[in-house]
């Protein structure tokens, strides 16, 4: 005699459980995209990341708000920065009124590589969202917002 699986027994379906898998699979998915347009700028998705971001800012912004912003490790940032300023896209300034802070600012090669960026993005979401309607965007970009615009994560 076969009993059906009661939710959350060995065997069962796990909905949310799959729902987070594929959304475990199409982030990765997105990542390998988005790296193979940035490829011929030059550029990885951190480090387009990290542009974009110092471009938010009306003043350059310091190594620390650069970090608060994008959630990482102040030594991350270093990191982007380093490479970011020895291709000759951004580079750091003293700050004027703090000559122990340090500032970040595009330079106009970092400028040109935001056009460029803007395209790359662009056709690396065309590319994802190829198989979409319109309408289907849609109700999937209200979904994304719901998920991401919710508030600050628990603290554990």
């Amino acid at each position: 005699m076969n009993t059906p699986a009661t939710p959350g027994s060995p065997g069962s379906p796990d909905p949310d459980g799959l729902l987070a898998e594929q959304l475990l699979r199409l982030t990765r998915r997105l990542h390998r995209i988005q790296k193979r347009h940035l490829e011929p700028v030059g550029i990885t998705p951190a480090q387009s990341r990290l542009l974009r971001t110092v471009a938010h800012y009306p003043e350059p912004p310091r190594m620390a708000d650069l970090a608060a912003r994008l959630e990482v490790v102040p030594r991350a940032v270093t990191t982007l920065v380093d490479a970011l300023e020895a291709a000759g896209r951004v580079r750091r300034v003293p700050d004027p009124t703090n000559r122990r802070v340090v500032r970040i600012e595009l330079t106009d090669s970092g400028r040109d590589t935001l056009r460029e960026l803007r395209s790359a993005r662009r056709a690396a979401a065309e590319d994802m969202l190829a198989p979409l309607t319109v309408e289907q965007r849609e109700v999937l970009g209200g979904l994304l917002s719901a998920l991401v615009d919710r508030g600050p994560e628990p603290v554990c």
